[in-house]
């Protein structure tokens, strides 16, 4: 055993076997880079043991690479060997790999009797199991005061390999934790936060926008949680089955819940049915594809969700697109607060094609970008619920007002005239009721046009509103007959001022009309209850005065007699 270990040390520091340069632990210089420091050799077999590899001197060996981005394939294993100087164990150092999804990293060293001992972490084994559980592997680096100590780590990752190695203390750690953990909390309170909005949207406005609003903020939570290693760490430490698969999962209903959200806020199924098939059919084949990426092997499911991603960023841009330029107020700011999900997602996928390293930007730039777009989601979402508010109690009003001037219309009329003339008689004093006919509009029509004419009704129902006070009411009757309930007291004298008021307003010109395009109105008045106890009365005896005048009449106002009891 002795001898095989003097072998080993022997092949270590051969010619072809010794490292390029020795590492150099320095605390205040961290994280110390593996860089070109160590050796790399791809087993494509994947079949050698640690024993065999330190003892095969005939091994390709090259320099490691600084960018970190190795030609790894499916089935294959990287080596890399690395040695650590003698130094005094006062610091705790960890050799630590930011890939959280890697499928397995396994660390090994001689021990004094000359056998290779394992340090593994990685998705395929249970974090509660790793030599330090954090969120992404971290192998610890044990130092001899006298004599240099050997490594040899192993690598598989069907996705390929092209993360950093580097060296940091345990107080660095720590220090980077608390970092990570102020950002990690904030991020996910603010996905909480999206969930309860959502939850309380669905309840207070009844919108399904809301909900896929919250399901969306929600699983982007727990994608981040899973990207980062905090879901594996925290949620599932003892499932190495479904921390290999939870981030394309998750990632899968993730974007199909924003794709729902995004088309909900544009009204899609209103606009497009052509559009709006389409949309579900790829919401249908990405909850196919969910199954598909639980089921199927490590090694082909990013095959499968890559073209996915794709296919959802296209389609959610030409959504907003085409609503935008078919008018929705809302499709360019969906659009613009899309485009940085556009861009982090393509450094994703140039990441997984392996040109680009791992780095914060190609790992965790789509979900941070999408922690800036659900904000302007919500901010879209208040807006269209204020305007949906505001359109449905236009149309709540609709049978109460006309909805071409927006004056009460004939049955709110009646309605309030009847509380008149009760309160009149309760209080004992005299209320005014004006009925006004528009007599020109044929002549308008004749001398300026029909839009003249049509827009003749819209002046005068502008001019009674701002001649009514607050307590008053203004209604439209019927095409060209509009009424007026003035609340009393009021005198003989001072009724007898409406009409000649109501005329001469009419008669002003109006802005954007010629100066001869006037309204000409007549009206007919009466005080209530004294000239008619009742609604029913009150109109028929306004009505049969205004068909009473002679179409050449020049008088302008008129006021019923008072009111005698039928024998």
């Amino acid at each position: 055993m002795a001898g095989m270990g003097l072998g080993l040390a022997l092949g270590f520091l051969s010619p072809l076997a010794l490292s390029r340069t020795v590492l150099e632990f320095d605390a205040k210089k961290q994280p110390v880079a593996l860089a070109d420091w160590g050796d790399y050799w791809i087993d494509a077999q994947s079949l050698l043991t640690a024993d065999q590899v330190a003892a095969n001197t005939g091994l390709g060996w090259q320099a490691t690479l600084p960018q970190g981005i190795y030609p790894l394939q499916r089935g294959q294993a990287l080596w890399i060997r690395f040695t650590v100087p003698p130094a005094p164990d006062s610091e705790r150092w960890l050799l630590e790999i930011p890939y959280p999804a890697l499928d397995r990293a396994s660390l090994y060293t001689l021990d004094s009797a000359g056998q290779w001992l394992e340090q593994r972490a990685g998705d395929l084994t249970s974090i509660n199991r790793w030599p330090t559980p954090h969120r992404h592997p971290l192998l610890v680096v044990n130092f001899n005061a006298e004599v240099p100590t050997h490594y040899i780590l192993r690598i598989e990752n069907a996705q390929g390999f092209s993360a950093p190695i580097r060296f940091v203390s345990s107080g660095y750690v720590l220090r980077g934790e608390q970092q990570v953990s102020l950002f990690l909390g904030a991020y996910f309170g603010l996905a909480l936060l999206g969930g309860a909005i959502g939850l309380a949207g669905v309840f207070w406005f009844r919108d399904r926008a809301y909900l896929y609003y919250g399901a969306c903020s929600t699983l982007i939570g727990l994608t981040q949680a899973a990207a980062t290693g905090v879901a594996g760490l925290h949620l599932w430490p003892g499932s190495p089955n479904w921390a290999d698969r939870s981030l394309v999962v998750l990632a899968t209903w993730m974007l199909m819940s924003l794709l729902l959200l995004n088309a909900t806020v544009v009204s899609l199924a209103q606009r497009s049915r052509i559009l709006n098939a389409l949309l579900w059919t790829v919401v249908l084949a990405g909850a196919v594809l969910a199954v598909l990426l639980a089921l199927t092997d490590s090694a082909i499911r990013f095959t499968l969700l890559v073209p996915y991603l794709v296919l959802v960023m296209v389609l959610m841009l030409l959504i907003n697109l085409w609503t935008w330029r078919h008018g929705d107020r809302f499709g360019g700011w969906l659009l613009l607060s899309a485009a940085p999900f556009a861009i982090s997602l393509t450094l994703a996928i140039a990441r997984y094609l392996q040109w680009l390293p791992q780095s914060f930007s190609t790992e965790q730039g789509v979900l941070a970008s999408m922690a800036l777009q659900m904000p302007a989601i919500l901010a879209v979402l208040i807006l269209r619920s204020r305007r949906r508010r505001e359109n449905l109690r236009r149309i709540q009003g609709l049978d109460r007002v006309d909805p071409s001037t927006g004056l009460i219309n004939e049955p709110v009329f009646v309605e309030r005239m009847t509380r008149m003339i009760a309160r009149s008689q309760r209080f004992k004093h005299q209320s005014a009721v004006l009925m006004i006919d528009l007599v020109n509009t044929e002549q308008v029509q004749r001398d300026f046009g029909r839009k003249a004419a049509g827009e003749l009704p819209l002046r005068v129902a502008d001019r009674l509103l701002s001649t009514a006070r607050e307590i008053d009411s203004a209604a439209r009757l019927s095409e060209q007959r509009f009424g007026m309930l003035v609340e009393g007291p009021f005198s003989a004298e001072e009724a007898a001022t409406l009409g000649p008021r109501i005329v001469a307003r009419c008669l002003m010109p109006y802005k954007g009309l010629p100066a001869d395009c006037v309204a000409q109105v007549r009206v007919a008045y009466a005080l209530v209850p004294r000239q008619g106890p009742t609604t029913q009365t009150v109109l028929a005896r306004l009505t049969q005065k205004l068909a009473a005048i002679p179409p050449a009449s020049k008088r302008a106002v008129f006021m019923l007699a008072d009111y005698s009891a039928p024998a």
